[in-house]
């Protein structure tokens, strides 16, 4: 982590170094940060945070459906002195079922509204002709760009279990302000994790709730998804030099820690960017002719690249396309016009 930022959630920080849940907190008067489980998942948690309002509380976020999940949720609300029953809305980041997995779940117990950018509503709703289409064009998307049979696997969509029933009630755009008396809530829209995915601004108390956007550790997956956004990288890096920008004296992300240092963690995630972005052009110059997987295959992962499972591959494939996008739309590489994508450097010759 770049020494310009600082941890703020120092038990928190504690917790994730342990392997085990974080506390509830008091975070500021009034916001508890609730730490949620995400089962069978290396990021362990997701972080709820919920705001006193006159009535009850509001969410930023919902967490995993699960029933362990669930209770986590409860008994979060139940330290903070409310129950389900309570809550009047819930924000949700993105379309992730980590972060909205629970929230059909909530409207059921208190009929609160849920509030989602409209690029992620769309996503969510129940819609078997869209999943499906989806289903399919995720597949063929993962066999154009040379993944082997296995890796490709059974068309693999999202699940009917993480739909979101009735979809979302209130449409959040960017510069929105969310209306929960006391609070001073913007919504700030940070496309490219997802295309909706939205920040949130508490501008009195100088708090940037920043989802997945943003983390203190971590960078998020970008990936090229079919049906999503054309040039996901381009809009995340652009999303990130607009949040940069804001003035936050502390940062509240979604997962592992608080911390401060907004803009020099920005700074450390587009220089990571940066370096990647070469990396990929690297190994398009050295191999003319690459596939996006025989481009995966070349880079240096977290972990050796053979030892992860399927589904990590095809996100690891997808988060590689996003670069080679990036790079085409910057006249850095160019695409054949072949079934099977292949790369070549833009000034190369095929």
């Amino acid at each position: 982590m770049d020494s310009a930022v600082q941890v703020t959630g120092t038990r928190q920080r504690q917790a994730w170094q342990d392997g085990v849940l974080p506390p509830v907190e008091k975070v500021r008067d009034g916001l508890w940060s609730i730490p949620v489980p995400i089962p069978d998942n290396p990021l362990r948690y997701t972080l709820i945070y919920a705001f006193e309002l006159p009535d009850g509380v509001a969410l930023v976020d919902a967490g995993w459906d699960a029933e362990d999940s669930w209770l986590a949720l409860v008994a979060g609300l139940r330290t903070a002195g409310y129950e389900p029953a309570d809550v009047r809305a819930v924000l949700v980041t993105h379309m992730h079922p980590d972060h909205f997995g629970l929230a059909g779940r909530v409207r059921e117990a208190s009929g609160a509204w849920i509030g989602m950018h409209e690029a992620d509503a769309a996503q969510v709703r129940p819609d078997d002709a869209l999943t499906d289409s989806i289903t399919r064009r995720a597949a063929a998307q993962l066999t154009d760009a040379g993944a082997p049979r296995d890796v490709v696997g059974e068309p693999h969509g999202l699940s009917r279990a993480h739909l979101l029933e009735d979809g979302a009630e209130v449409l959040i755009a960017d510069h929105d302000r969310i209306d929960l008396p006391g609070w001073d809530l913007r919504a700030v829209w940070t496309p490219g994790h997802t295309p909706g995915h939205l920040c949130f601004h508490e501008r009195e108390h100088g708090l940037l709730l920043s989802g997945d956007h943003v983390l203190p550790r971590i960078s998020p997956n970008i990936s090229l998804y079919p049906g999503q956004l054309g040039d996901p990288l381009g809009r995340y890096l652009d999303s990130l030099r607009a949040v940069g920008e804001i003035d936050a004296d502390e940062v509240l992300p979604a997962h592992e820690y608080r911390f401060r240092g907004l803009d020099a963690r920005v700074a450390s995630l587009l220089e990571h960017h940066g370096e990647r972005l070469a990396e990929v052009e690297r190994a398009v110059a050295a191999n003319p002719g690459s596939t996006g997987w025989d481009v995966t295959t070349r880079l240096h992962w977290s972990r050796p690249f053979a030892t992860l499972s399927q589904f990590l591959k095809r996100h690891a494939l997808r988060e590689s396309l996003a670069h080679l996008v990036l790079l085409e739309t910057h006249g850095r590489l160019r695409a054949s016009d072949e079934k099977i994508t292949r790369w070549f450097a833009a000034n190369g010759r095929t």
